[in-house]
């Protein structure tokens, strides 16, 4: 293992510790970089700072003593810019581990998959001691990987599952739970359990299908809602279910805009009632929450559901043209990824005995996702939960938002 701060022992004890991850062969490199610039600009002033700054002195507290001073080198790889919470995950990830006493390299390469394998070379080249890489694509990163595994970095798929066996751990939250958590909120608010011969025309728009998470989201959905469409109590009027048919490339918003808009033209401009719209993401919601204030001709409430507290989503939750997000504490993401890394690269063993030195909720999974077909990826899965106009105050609580005079919450 290339390593400038790590003595020769410690490379002995990180690659036993690879061992035992999702790699047969030890652990691999995947992070995605934008130009020195974007990364310079994002360390130098994250929106964020101050969010990252007290979880990260509890992360390090709680973290094992005898990593806390090593130090090393820490490539983070972030997909894009573009999308808020990507902002706050390189922020809080950045901060993290500096406040560690790590160096970092902070990258974002614009939702660009080659571009990325290139910033994870670039870290490979300059010499990373670990990598931390939320893929742009789960499938397009293996030369990558593979270089990393070459050079025995060990690599952390960091909320997108990266699919190369030189992954050595996968920190993410229990994703086919968020879905389930948006289904259900779906049941319980129209009661479909008892509607009787009432049916609910419902339309879903899903997420990128570059992107592993995006199948978990849409199956704990439609897992959990098809027993009533199937009974007919919820009737897809556009007749548009199959994942391939509802994604949309990147998250992007406007795509969902877009889509959105051709739906309620083609098939709601007679009057039919749209009831609710299963939405993977807050992004994709966006855009269908202004398809729907614009475009829509019914006068009745539309259901949306969500995904990840964006700051323009919450707001929409506020005036009630959004009925509901998951939320995803990723600075707690981001404690539970420093944890890891430092009992990685002291050679600590890795397992559920971990968990209690991060605080944070989560659970230790060997069995869930494979990084190929057969071969686990020991994964920590932190706990998502449902925000609603009527509980915006646990995100107050925290610390991470400010809620105004208005109501509105902003980020810290």
């Amino acid at each position: 293992m290339k390593k400038k701060l790590l003595g020769a022992l410690l490379s002995v004890a990180m690659v036993a510790s690879l061992l035992v991850g999702c790699g047969s062969d030890g652990g691999a490199a995947t992070t995605t970089s934008d130009s020195a610039s974007d990364a310079q600009t994002e360390t130098e002033a994250p929106a964020d700072n101050s969010e990252a700054e007290a979880p990260a002195d509890d992360a390090e507290a709680e973290a094992p003593a005898d990593t806390a001073s090593t130090g090393g080198k820490i490539g983070i790889s972030m997909p894009t810019q573009s999308l808020e919470r990507w902002n706050r995950d390189g922020a809080y990830l950045d901060e993290q581990f500096k406040a560690a006493g790590f160096e970092t390299i902070l990258t974002f390469s614009d939702n660009d998959s080659g571009r990325q394998v290139n910033d994870i070379q670039n870290m490979l080249a300059d010499g990373v001691d670990l990598l931390i890489v939320a893929a742009i694509d789960g499938e397009a990163l293996n030369t990558a990987m593979n270089e990393a595994a070459d050079a025995n970095v060990p690599v952390i798929a960091y909320d997108r599952l990266i699919m190369n066996d030189a992954v050595s751990y996968y920190v993410s939250f229990d994703n086919y739970t968020v879905g389930k958590l948006q289904g259900e909120f779906i049941v319980e608010q129209l009661d479909l359990a008892n509607a009787g011969d009432t049916v609910y025309n419902l339309e879903i728009t899903a997420g990128d299908p570059a992107d592993n998470n995006a199948g978990y989201f849409y199956n704990g959905a439609v897992d959990t809602l098809k027993p009533y469409i199937d009974a007919g109590t919820l009737n897809i009027v556009s007749g548009q279910m199959d994942f391939d048919t509802v994604a949309t490339a990147q998250w992007n918003t406007d795509t969902a805009l877009e889509r959105a808009q051709n739906v309620l033209s083609s098939y709601y401009a007679d009057g039919t009632q749209l009831d609710v719209w299963l939405c993977s993401n807050d992004s994709t919601a966006l855009g269908v929450a202004q398809a729907v204030t614009s475009d829509y001709a019914g006068s009745n409430s539309v259901l949306i559901t969500g995904q990840d507290g964006d700051e323009a989503n919450l707001k929409n939750i506020v005036d009630g043209v959004q009925t509901m997000t998951v939320y995803k504490n990723v600075s707690n993401e981001s404690i539970v990824t420093l944890g890891l890394a430092k009992a990685m690269l002291a050679g600590d063993t890795i397992d559920e005995s971990l968990i209690p030195s991060f605080g944070i909720e989560c659970a230790y999974d060997t069995e869930s996702y494979e990084t190929s077909e057969g071969n686990k990826c020991p994964s920590f899965l932190l706990v998502p939960n449902v925000i609603t106009k009527d509980n915006l105050q646990e995100l107050v609580d925290t610390g991470l938002y400010t809620m105004g005079d208005d109501g509105y919450l902003s980020a810290n």
